[in-house]
């Protein structure tokens, strides 16, 4: 049994996230995907909670042909000790698949297996130039799966951002 482990924040779940999980769906048993900084929610840079992203994700990946998991996970603060942190929130796994520059670095120093996937049209396709269009009423339901805007729609999460993004 092969598992692979990728985490992301999923600031909004996109079709980035997406095209890196299904690619990595060919390579593996079994997915787990990690909720990163799973207690932050209602900022601008991480407006939804862990269980709405948890959501959006299993959502969007209901036909992966992969059994996978989705698994919050808090910060510790402490990146020393955070490889230890995920291992013990998660089933055991062969190899992370990652390019951020320090879960590489965090893996490594483990030694951990680590795969760095190609990321997908990465210019577009990220959490904050997605925020930032929702944010200035600009398009950006085509960034995302079909299962994300419904999501964000059921959770009025467009008007969320913008409320807590507004000055007083």
């Amino acid at each position: 049994m092969k598992r692979g482990f990728y985490i992301g924040r999923f600031q909004p779940y996109h079709n980035g996230h997406q095209s890196v999980l299904e690619h990595i769906a060919k390579h593996v048993d079994e997915i787990i995907i990690g909720v990163g900084s799973a207690q932050l929610s209602h900022n601008v840079a991480n407006p939804f909670t862990s269980g709405e992203r948890v959501l959006m994700i299993t959502r969007a990946l209901s036909s992966l042909d992969c059994p996978f998991y989705v698994i919050p996970i808090e910060d510790i603060q402490r990146n020393a000790l955070w490889v230890a942190h995920v291992r013990s929130m998660t089933p055991p796994f062969d190899t992370c698949y990652s390019s951020n520059p320090l879960v590489v670095q965090l893996f490594k120093e483990s030694g951990v297996d680590v795969q760095s996937p190609a990321m997908y049209e990465r210019e577009l396709l990220s959490g904050t130039e997605i925020r930032r269009r929702m944010l200035a009423g600009e398009p950006w339901k085509e960034l995302v799966p079909r299962a994300v805007v419904q999501v964000l729609d059921e959770i009025e999460g467009t008007a969320r951002l913008c409320q807590i993004a507004r000055d007083d």
